[in-house]
């Protein structure tokens, strides 16, 4: 991998990643394909109607059903979904912290129950790599210790010191399996943990970032503590990750919360919100987000957003997805999600061209402006 730094407007930051499978532009917004599908849509839409180069999968998921054997034998994620594009995986941590009431942290690993089946489970450090060479991502995430908000100084610590330890435990085995001639054209990235808590980032900040890592990611946020807590969070933690390797914030987040971010020095988002939110019926404008199931939208004959190029605006009136909506339509979910990932991806691809114009702060400005009228 190849990351290149473009252009800097203040804090934010435009760059290029260049995978063994596309050139990604930054900032950029990953949809998330869960296991191996964005929901609703398939290859081609992602492809052809979004033009989106990466996006994430879930290890946890995949590993679980079909199983990460099973994929390897089908051709990999590329070659079992048909998406040609890069991957990004993550390590499955906070699924098997999040989905199972049978989760337990240990010094070793994660034990956990499958919420499929019940049966019982292990991920430690290797494994977790193991599972992402036979998927065949092109970024791959370590497995840290995730911590919900709020947590005890005690478990934040422990937290950071168990993460720390996996992440030298995961890039010397992943530079070994390489030397071996395995995954030699993945590349991985560490996880910084440490809650709201300062002191506890900058010293994750500064032992992972020491380690010989692709990229660095900021995980544990919008995990229940406050926006702006997380905006502080982000700006102080970024001061100590490297200029010259990617910044990835994981699971974040809100139109809002991208611009907010990126102006603090990130360049790489993923986020289940647009795709759920278009499912249950929200929306996402350039002057906000709107509800398509109000009556109000019965006989609109305007497009969702009026400034939006996506298949669904260009061809289909507000009245027509309401009705999708309502009768809880199938189609429904697919021009739903069409449009909301085509406004994130649009979004980032105009504040990437704010950036290289170091005009990032007049579009800020616009983009809360606009909102400030609906």
């Amino acid at each position: 991998m190849e990351f290149t730094l473009d252009a800097t407007s203040k804090n934010a930051r435009a760059g290029t990643i260049t995978t063994a499978h596309s050139t990604i532009k930054t900032p950029v917004f990953m949809p998330v394909g869960t296991i191996g599908s964005v929901k609703s849509l398939d290859a081609h839409d992602v492809l052809e109607l979004l033009g989106a180069e990466i996006i994430l999968a879930n290890t946890y998921h995949m590993y679980l059903r079909p199983g990460d054997k099973t994929v390897a034998k089908m051709g990999k994620l590329h070659g079992f979904t048909k998406y040609p594009k890069s991957f990004l995986t993550d390590s499955g941590g906070f699924q098997a912290f999040s989905l199972s009431d049978m989760s337990k942290p240990k010094t070793d690993g994660i034990e956990f129950r499958s919420h499929i089946d019940g049966s019982k489970h292990f991920f430690t450090p290797k494994k977790v790599i193991d599972i992402q060479h036979n998927l065949g991502s092109d970024i791959m995430m370590i497995l840290d210790d995730l911590v919900a908000l709020p947590a005890t100084q005690e478990r934040i610590k422990l937290s950071i010191e168990r993460t720390t330890a996996w992440a030298k435990e995961s890039i010397e085995y992943f530079r070994m399996k390489q030397k071996e001639g395995v995954g030699t054209e993945q590349n991985i990235f560490a996880i910084i943990q440490g809650g709201t808590d300062k002191a506890f980032r900058t010293k994750s900040a500064t032992e992972l970032c020491a380690l010989d890592y692709d990229g660095f990611a900021i995980g544990g946020l919008s995990v229940g503590e406050l926006n702006n807590e997380m905006y502080d969070t982000v700006e102080h933690t970024v001061q100590y990750m490297p200029k010259d390797k990617p910044r990835y914030l994981m699971g974040v987040g809100t139109p809002e919360d991208l611009i907010e971010n990126i102006e603090r020095g990130i360049d790489m988002f993923d986020c289940v919100m647009p795709t759920r939110n278009a499912r249950n019926g929200t929306l996402f404008t350039s002057f906000g987000k709107m509800n398509i199931k109000g009556a109000k939208f019965k006989e609109d004959p305007a497009p969702i957003d009026p400034e939006c190029q996506c298949l669904t605006c260009k061809t289909y009136s507000r009245a027509y997805i309401n009705h999708l909506f309502r009768s809880r339509e199938i189609t429904y979910f697919r021009l739903a999600t069409i449009h909301n990932l085509h406004y994130y991806l649009t979004l980032m691809r105009e504040v990437r061209e704010a950036i290289l114009e170091n005009r990032f702060a007049e579009y800020k400005k616009e983009f809360y402006k606009k909102r400030s009228k609906s």
